[in-house]
């Protein structure tokens, strides 16, 4: 049992260092941004995360009108 734990755990320690290696050696090496607001396709359509979207509707001004897409 003790060996299947270490085995699992060098095989997933080998798995996140294989992930990093961009990241770690370029130079301001960086993690893609995944997040629906870092694609510039979506960003051009209208559409936002849930999160920005919620805070819009809870904090839209009285008096302006909502507009669709």
């Amino acid at each position: 049992m003790l060996k299947l734990l270490l085995v699992t755990m060098l095989i997933i320690a080998f798995c996140i260092a294989f992930l990093a290696i961009k990241v770690i050696l370029k130079k301001g090496g960086r993690f893609p941004n995944t997040h629906v607001s870092g694609s510039k396709a979506m960003r051009d359509r209208g559409i936002h995360c849930v999160q920005a979207q919620d805070f819009e509707s809870r904090h839209r001004r009285p008096g302006i009108p909502e507009t669709t897409h």
